[in-house]
């Protein structure tokens, strides 16, 4: 005969999934969503849609244009470190960075957060996080979702991921069509890796070779973890001041697959981008990267950004006004290409 073992009540909560803490995380990101409310923005955060009454009298025919992205392996980066406080502007950065390029303003944030085990203190650094990318692309969180998965993501580990809609003048929207052999393209400095190509980044300092993210490379003048951790750029209001004064014909997001597989999204096919290598900086973490795990060169142009965060297409004449509008906005730039006829295709000389 087999004995039937005492069993206790099923709760939720000992399934794993604690619905007060749940509670406590509202109560705590309230102040960080708030902080980024547009005026636009109608209600509060906690209903089931978020509301964004759009001023239709700011434009004769808007468009919106809208972009979902996620942050990606970097996130191993921040487990790594238990660092969580930045890996939000990532999100943010990828998502609004992407939208920019047709030149759209980006007007609201909605973000995914799914969690092994919610950690009310965590969460709030992490939202944090992204209300402070919010802020810099001036756009509003107005809501999201964090889901508890317990058994499917590890208690300390989470996943994280982003959507945008913003708003663009139908008559000024941007497609690279506009772009004519002559034109130059000028680089916008990047903060270094920014989110693409970790998972080469990882195999490369942390299974091929034993270093740890307290490392320290003199070129670098920091820790290894904290150089993998530096947030992606947010090149909003820099690019949208200089939209609002220049002819930008073309604009290009350098993310995953760098400059030869995005560049070409921001020009006319019958044109080839010739990039002049050495006319720009290029941060020390990807000469490390190349050494230390003997990438070929072409490998490291076609996987990470190499310095150049975003490409922007415009007139000759308009180069040295964009580099100093730029400047104003605390990011360099440099000319580093041209177009010429072609088939679409990026080449470096």
């Amino acid at each position: 005969m087999v004995e039937k073992k005492a069993m206790n009540k099923s709760t939720y909560k000992a399934a794993g999934v604690d619905i007060h803490a749940g509670y406590e995380v509202v109560r705590r990101i309230r102040k960080h969503t708030e902080s980024t409310f547009r005026p636009e923005v109608l209600g509060d955060i906690g209903s089931f849609g978020s509301f964004f009454a759009l001023d239709t009298t700011k434009y004769r025919e808007p468009v919106l244009v809208a972009g979902t992205d996620g942050v990606g392996t970097k996130l191993k980066i921040a487990f790594m470190m238990d660092k969580h406080d930045t890996i939000g502007m990532d999100v943010v950065a990828y998502c609004v960075n992407d939208i920019i390029c047709q030149g759209a303003e980006p007007l609201f944030f909605l973000d995914y957060l799914a969690v092994g085990k919610t950690r009310p203190e965590k969460i709030e650094e992490i939202v944090a996080g992204i209300a402070e990318g919010c802020r810099q692309a001036g756009c509003a969180l107005v809501g999201g979702e964090t889901a508890e998965m317990p058994g499917f993501y590890p208690e300390d580990e989470y996943d994280l991921a982003g959507f945008v809609v913003g708003v663009v003048e139908k008559d000024r929207s941007l497609t690279g069509q506009g772009a004519e052999a002559g034109d130059v393209i000028l680089g916008l400095a990047s903060s270094g890796l920014q989110s693409s190509g970790y998972s080469l980044v990882r195999k490369v300092f942390f299974h091929d070779h034993d270093y740890q993210v307290t490392h320290h490379f003199d070129e670098l003048g920091r820790s290894l973890g904290e150089e993998l951790l530096e947030p992606t750029l947010i090149y909003v209001k820099p690019i949208l001041s200089l939209l609002s004064k220049l002819n930008v014909v073309g604009i290009a997001n350098i993310s995953g697959g760098g400059l030869p597989e995005n560049l070409p999204r921001s020009m006319p096919g019958h044109l080839d981008a010739v990039i002049k290598k050495g006319s720009w900086p290029i941060h020390p973490i990807f000469g490390i990267l190349q050494r230390i795990g003997n990438v070929d060169e072409v490998e490291m142009y076609n996987t990470f950004n190499m310095g150049i965060g975003m490409a922007t297409i415009l007139g000759p004449n308009q180069v040295d006004g964009a580099i100093e509008e730029l400047a104003r906005h605390g990011i360099k730039a440099y000319a580093i290409g041209e177009l010429i006829s072609g088939q679409g295709e990026v080449v470096f000389r």
